[in-house]
């Protein structure tokens, strides 16, 4: 892996090397060697492991990159690191053809001395991460906004907006605009976007986006077997690249399949990492076993009991820049250190599969929807039929009555696949937030929809503004924090466009989600994987950390003076949340608890409180 950074000024910056020297210093993965290279406007650096060579120059043209280029030997004849592939491409084809080009996860910039103009780019999916600072006719990039701030010049000060919607809205809502960051003075490249940088001037755009085309018509056995084709070379192309690769695991098919693929591509069975709980709401011990023995041959569990969340959530937020989407992460972070502790350099998720697959147990609404747009009522009603017998839940009810409601709440119904913003989620806990530091009420989410399908439209939400981008950083951070690769195989851009091409009826059908993945993993899979309906879902017990001292604390926070000057919360609704959250933990009473609200204060304020120390 790598983090890069560097400068671009006009007229060229006499310290930019020594700039990017200390920009790197603040980033670098553990055990990372770094390098600094300057021509003409630029001066660009690396930090990386694993002996990657991250620079590249030859002539006019030099490239940093972070990430991997999967079909190297295709483009350039041979397996080379990205920051080669890129060069080559540029000076054999240009910066558009050389992007439509690339199957991989990469972060780049480029400089042309000879024209005086540079490039930054980003995947199409945002796997790697890329900031920007632009003054005047300087422009600074990096990895991670430290990098940024380590140059001198670019102010820490939040975004508001972006402190307030972690205060207050769901986490589905930080990503909504992929430009900005949690930094007033800091940009985000958003995935599938190119900046081109010409003499202090700068143009953002996108260079790949997904779009609408017919359905594929092929029967479902041959379209299964073509899906598996495509996971397959994924899984195969990035193990290929991997340096001593292990694998997360969790009970669902995602995590599993991929793991599965690479035990058959290598002939072997895997290494699999998995965070067990003693706590059975969230823990998926048992599902993981039918998996264990036959594409996993030695499986860790690594238990996460009674974690001191504040202590590692301090930890946690210096390694992101920002706070942290979601309790689960903690989890992933304790594993990513038993991962690394292994001697592993790799790791391998399922990251994306819910999202093509249409895994989430709320993208049945938008099938149902797309039923009913399509005027197939018999349809319509038995979808419903079979998802109120496989997934009713005391809390989250599935019936006829939750179905309609939850097309009302959802779905437009009007302009074909729109998609409407979940307001019952969005504000819930609105009211928590001070209007005087920011007012949540003029948030209004961007809701894009490019398809005719509901069902499309919602994946491609979720894919650009809202579950994957948060996902993606996190796991980008906490594989770095321990100096490992992360890679992700469903984001494979092949077979996303391939997926936006299935028929919804080939996701979800009679109550049961990622129906096609579930035909191509047949015989691939163990039976009793292959099709498990229910879904415990990547969680953590957040609940029962939240309970007992660690609440204490909280009440404690809440209560200080600090928090009540930063003037971010209304704390008489911060402290009946916490009230609520307790009673609802010590009477059992079948509600939803707060474990995400305050997860997410506490992050807020770890971030907040680290940002008052001295860089």
């Amino acid at each position: 892996m790598a983090r890069i950074a560097g400068v671009l000024s006009d007229p060229p910056a006499a310290a930019g090397a020594a700039d990017v020297a200390r920009m790197l210093a603040a980033v670098a993965p553990p055990g990372g060697a770094s390098q600094v290279e300057a021509l003409g406007p630029a001066a660009f650096g690396a930090a990386s492991t694993g002996g990657r060579v991250a620079l590249a120059a030859r002539g006019a043209l030099l490239v940093v990159a972070d990430g991997e280029i999967y079909n190297a030997v295709e483009l350039v004849g041979r397996r080379a690191a990205a920051a080669d592939v890129v060069l080559e491409l540029i000076d054999r084809h240009g910066i558009d053809e050389a992007l439509a080009r690339m199957n991989g996860d990469f972060a780049f910039a480029a400089v042309d001395r000879s024209s005086g103009r540079a490039w930054l780019a980003r995947d199409r999916f945002g796997v790697k991460p890329l900031y920007y600072h632009t003054r005047g006719a300087r422009l600074a990039f990096a990895s991670r906004p430290a990098a940024l701030f380590a140059l001198g010049g670019v102010d820490r000060r939040v975004n508001r907006a972006f402190v307030a919607r972690f205060a207050g809205l769901h986490y589905r809502t930080f990503d909504n605009d992929p430009g900005s960051s949690p930094y007033a003075e800091v940009a985000q490249l958003p995935a599938a976007h190119l900046l081109e940088w010409h003499r202090g001037g700068i143009r953002v755009r996108a260079y790949w986006s997904i779009a609408e085309q017919p359905d594929f018509e092929g029967s479902e056995a041959a379209l299964a077997e073509e899906y598996r084709d495509l996971l397959m070379d994924a899984v195969r192309r990035r193990v290929e690249v991997a340096r001593a690769p292990a694998f997360t695991l969790s009970g669902g098919m995602d995590s599993s399949s991929v793991v599965a693929c690479a035990a058959r591509i290598a002939g072997r069975p895997q290494t699999a990492f998995s965070t067990v709980y003693r706590d059975a709401t969230f823990d998926e011990s048992r599902d993981i076993q039918s998996i264990v023995g036959h594409a996993v041959g030695d499986w860790r569990p690594v238990l996460v009991d009674t974690p001191d969340v504040f202590s590692l959530v301090d930890r946690m937020v210096r390694a992101h820049d920002e706070p942290v989407a979601t309790a689960t992460w903690l989890s992933h972070y304790l594993l990513c250190d038993a991962v690394a502790a292994a001697g592993h350099g790799a790791l391998f998720g399922g990251l994306g599969g819910d999202e093509l697959n249409a895994g989430e147990y709320e993208y049945f609404f938008f099938h149902f929807a797309d039923l009913r747009q399509d005027r197939d009522e018999t349809a319509l009603a038995a979808e419903i039929d079979c998802w109120a017998r496989h997934h009713d839940h005391p809390i989250y009810r599935k019936n006829a009555a939750a179905a309609y409601a939850g097309l009302a709440r959802l779905v437009d119904g009007v302009v074909p696949g729109r998609c409407l913003v979940d307001r019952v989620r969005l504000e819930r806990y609105r009211a928590a937030v001070n209007p005087e530091y920011f007012d949540l009420g003029s948030f209004e989410p961007v809701m894009e929809h490019p398809f005719r399908s509901h069902l499309k439209n919602r994946t491609h939400q979720d894919l650009f503004r809202e579950t994957a981008p948060c996902c993606l950083r996190a796991e980008d951070r906490q594989t770095s924090a321990f100096g490992l690769d992360h890679f992700d195989p469903f984001f494979d851009h092949r077979l996303v466009e391939f997926m936006f091409r299935i028929p919804g009826r080939l996701k979800i059908r009679n109550g049961v989600t990622k129906v096609l993945l579930r035909e191509a993993t047949r015989g691939l899979l163990p039976e009793e994987t292959r099709t498990r309906v229910k879904k415990t879902g990547w969680n953590a017990p957040a609940h029962v950390w939240f309970s007992g001292a660690s609440l204490a604390r909280i009440r404690d926070l809440v209560a200080s003076r600090s928090f009540r000057e930063r003037g971010i919360y209304d704390a008489s609704v911060v402290e009946r949340i916490v009230d609520e959250h307790e009673d609802t933990i010590a009477t059992g009473a079948v509600r939803e608890n707060h474990m995400m609200f305050l997860w997410q204060l506490v992050n807020l304020e770890a971030w907040l409180a680290s940002l008052e120390r001295p860089c």
